[in-house]
């Protein structure tokens, strides 16, 4: 048995279009901080969600929020913030995490230590998803692909590496399963890249690019009845993402980013996907599955 627990750790101010890109003026990065006055317009909250999945007797954490830095007291920290991840992230990106939501917390409300965690698999290394990592430092294995993280520390103006600075963060490479142009529905993501944890299909960290190149959705499948959880992380921002196809505000490749979101469409769309959860969707509320 599989339980998977969706949990959020705060939440993110930004600009409407940086999670739904207005393909109709179409903003530039710039354009979405509030120092813009499109980019201050119809900014919201947005939940910053983390996944605890136990799996027989492993304990595995997808992504990790906000770290309690961003919100010393439970409450919005204008400097905090602005210490933790850098001006420039703060003028796109305001966090907010409430008392008992940072991911340790949450974590030892449930009688769990960070060294008990088999695996950390982060999606990508933008702020809102790493930012909580030294939380859970002690992990056995900290998993990041290999694309993102050449990919970030060529690109230190996105990144805040101090975010992982001194963390034993382990590379792992996706590997090349082509998929058959003829399937309908492509088993292996829209590049053809994999990472198979166990090497039994139950999780598969699958490349979604776009949103950044390295960019890893997480499969979660039980394989005795082929039913399944997809965790698309950035690859969208909601539910009406892949049922719109309304691409994220920001991809690195927005050719790949359209590729992605048909491939999480399909999925999506799928008889045995059971839920298929983007990382900031504000209808989700934190709950549990069992696959």
């Amino acid at each position: 048995m599989i339980k998977i627990h969706v949990l959020q750790t705060g939440k993110v101010n930004i600009s409407e279009s940086l999670a739904f890109r207005d393909e109709k003026v179409n903003p530039s990065l710039p354009k979405l901080t509030i120092l813009s006055s499109y980019g201050r317009k119809n900014r919201k909250w947005f939940p910053v969600s983390a996944y605890l999945i136990e799996y027989d007797d492993q304990l595995i954490l997808y992504d990790t929020g906000w770290h309690r830095d961003i919100s010393p007291n439970g409450k919005y920290n204008r400097l905090s913030q602005i210490k933790h991840q850098t001006l420039k992230d703060y003028l796109t990106n305001q966090g907010l995490v409430p008392p008992g939501q940072a991911i340790n917390e949450q974590l030892a409300d449930m009688n769990i230590k960070p060294e008990d965690l088999d695996y950390v698999l982060l999606s990508h290394l933008d702020v809102d998803h790493v930012s909580g990592l030294k939380h859970v430092q002690d992990a056995k294995n900290i998993l990041v692909s290999r694309d993102e993280l050449e990919f970030a520390n060529n690109n230190k103006i996105r990144y805040v590496s101090n975010m992982w600075k001194g963390v034993n963060m382990k590379t792992f490479q996706f590997k090349e399963k082509p998929h058959d142009t003829n399937d309908e529905i492509y088993e292996n993501g829209p590049a053809g890249k994999v990472y198979d944890l166990f090497d039994d299909k139950k999780f598969q960290l699958i490349n979604i690019p776009g949103h950044t190149p390295g960019l890893a959705a997480l499969k979660i499948t039980n394989t005795d009845t082929g039913k399944y959880v997809l965790l698309f992380s950035d690859g969208g921002y909601a539910e009406k993402s892949w049922n719109d196809m309304i691409l994220p505000g920001i991809a690195e490749n927005l050719n790949q980013a359209i590729d992605s979101l048909k491939w999480i469409r399909q999925q999506s769309l799928n008889d045995n996907c059971i839920e298929s959860l983007a990382n900031h969707d504000p209808d989700i509320e934190p709950h549990t599955i069992t696959l």
